[in-house]
């Protein structure tokens, strides 16, 4: 009797279990029912909600349940780089031909004179500052002409370009002292009224810019100037505007910000436009390469006159394995550039076994730019920060290390991929493409060491430093050195599966109108809420002619 009654508790226990079962499964369905239906929590989405909670951010070798990390390494993040840039290349090649044929100099100087007058430009300020800084702008300017329909003014200092005795500026281009007299000659303001005026707009004053909510290609004035460029970031902006018709010109020209695999290597393209090594600087260049093959890899190392082991060790590691890649039987050759003299002492004769070495040694050369040995000499406060070396050795650095025919790999002390480096890959990666090419074997290499990399990304500070958008709680914590395929076109948001945002760039956006969230979303309607509310800011500067 026991084992009876025993059993038939047993089932009534089991019966009731059952009974609790589905009614908790019913209430279920009824409380789904009455929810909204939330994203679809795909792996990617998961991993980007867990950086919106308050989790520590995990170590490289920690595990979900699945046996899949809540973070990402470098060379996994750059994974996204691998394929693509070749194809939507070509497209924007043909797009800034096409522009350049309509809106280049030789052609709208011949307009008649109530089409020249009805014509607009886009002006490119530059001081003779850091290089890759001063190059944005002008290259963001190009950018914003073909996106706005308009023609390009290159401003000149004292009648002379940017860095003018180094650089040369192709012929598709104004000068603001020829669009004056061309204003004057058409009779622009007495026989139709137009008066020669600029339009600015200043990046670096979020609180002011009209970036994000006003439709540029309505703009009635005759130039516009974008102020404050100084990097990838700012003319991508325009991704996010809220006019569609705005938002679109951008994304036809820089493409989706969230397809990461094939965005276009926009300012590699300008530049083998716009710009060319002067005569003597192309003299340099040539009495390195001395008369041989153009170099197959450059490596860039940023050292601030840091002597760094590890850094040293890192990038002979990415070098070893931009050789590796190159599947050549001749004797690779490695150009060498940095801002330290002692580490390129110190790293030649390890790349030296594995490849010929190139670099640049002003002091033994003997052409005429030498004699400019103290035209634009850096300032003594900024020994640190450009180098010892003359100014002009930059230029010579520069059309050097883009002459490298498949890799660039960008070392530093403590940032990687500066607006410098990012410009010798853009512009190599360029030169490299064919106009009927099918592929491309061209890569863009960062070089971390570990000490870079305890934190993740998190020093990547600054908005010119290519892995900024990375630098958030999707970084795995203590990675081992990496050397990881980077963006030749580097990314001004955060659309990317990867990419995550360090709380101060949230905090940044805020004076923007965007309220970003910790894995990188915009609130689309905050935004737009805030554009309706605030008051559009017009600064015009008069032209006297």
């Amino acid at each position: 009797m026991r084992h009876g009654g025993g059993f038939r508790r047993r089932r009534v226990s089991i019966q009731s279990f059952v009974v609790v079962c589905a009614i908790f499964a019913a209430m279920g369905l009824f409380m789904l029912n009455l929810r909204p239906v939330d994203p679809p929590t795909t792996h990617n989405f998961l991993v980007k909600l867990s950086a919106t909670r308050d989790f520590p951010v995990p170590e490289i070798d920690e595990t979900t349940k699945k046996g899949t990390r809540p973070c990402a390494t470098v060379e996994e993040m750059g994974e996204d780089f691998r394929d693509g840039f070749w194809r939507s290349s070509l497209r924007v090649r043909r797009i800034i031909d096409q522009h350049f044929d309509l809106n280049g100099a030789q052609r709208v100087r011949n307009l008649s004179p109530e089409k020249f007058c009805q014509h607009g430009f886009v002006l490119a300020k530059a001081s003779e500052a850091g290089l890759g800084n001063e190059m944005y702008k002008i290259l963001s300017a190009a950018a914003l002409s073909i996106m706005l329909n308009r023609s390009l003014i290159i401003g000149q200092t004292r009648e002379k370009f940017p860095f003018g005795d180094y650089i040369l500026y192709s012929n598709v281009s104004f000068t603001l002292k020829e669009i004056k007299h061309l204003w004057r000659l058409n009779k622009c303001e007495k026989k139709y009224g137009r008066r020669l005026a600029i339009r600015t707009d200043n990046f670096e004053k979020p609180m002011q810019t009209n970036v994000l909510c006003s439709n540029w290609r309505t703009w009635k004035q005759p130039i516009i100037w974008f102020q404050g460029t100084t990097d990838a970031v700012a003319i991508q902006f325009f991704l996010k505007n809220v006019h569609p018709d705005m938002r679109f010109a951008a994304i036809d020209l820089f493409g989706k910000s969230e397809v990461l695999q094939s965005r276009p290597n926009v300012f590699g393209e300008l530049m083998r436009v716009l710009i060319s090594p002067s005569k003597n600087i192309d003299e340099a260049v040539n009495w390195v390469i001395g008369g041989g093959a153009d170099p197959d890899v450059s490596l860039h190392m940023r050292m601030l006159m840091n002597k760094s082991v590890r850094a040293v060790q890192a990038a002979l590691n990415c070098i070893t394995k931009a050789i590796h890649n190159l599947n050549t039987t001749s004797r690779p050759r490695v150009v060498v550039v940095s801002d330290t003299p002692s580490l390129v002492k110190s790293i030649t004769p390890d790349i030296s076994k594995i490849a010929e070495v190139l670099h640049f040694n002003y002091e033994n050369f003997r052409g005429n730019v030498s004699m400019h040995v103290n035209r634009l000499q850096g300032p003594d406060f900024r020994v640190k920060d450009w180098g010892p070396a003359p100014r002009w050795v930059a230029f010579v650095d520069f059309f050097l290390a883009s002459r490298a025919k498949h890799a660039v790999v960008s070392g530093a002390h403590r940032r990687v991929g500066t607006t410098y480096a990012q410009l010798i890959a853009a512009l190599a990666a360029a030169n490299s493409l064919g106009d009927n090419s099918t592929s491309s074997s061209f890569y863009f290499l960062s070089s971390f060491q570990r000490n870079l990399l305890r934190e993740g990304l998190r020093f990547q500070i600054g908005w010119g430093h290519v892995w900024n958008r990375y630098a958030g709680l999707l970084s795995c914590h203590h990675q081992p050195n990496q050397c990881a395929l980077t963006p030749l076109l580097p990314p001004a948001w955060w659309d990317g599966i990867w990419q995550s945002p360090l709380p101060r760039d949230v905090h940044k956006l805020e004076d923007f109108g965007v309220q970003l969230s910790g894995f990188g979303t915009i609130d689309e309607t905050h935004l737009q809420n805030f554009c309706n509310s605030r008051k559009s800011v017009v600064k015009t500067i008069p032209i006297p002619l």
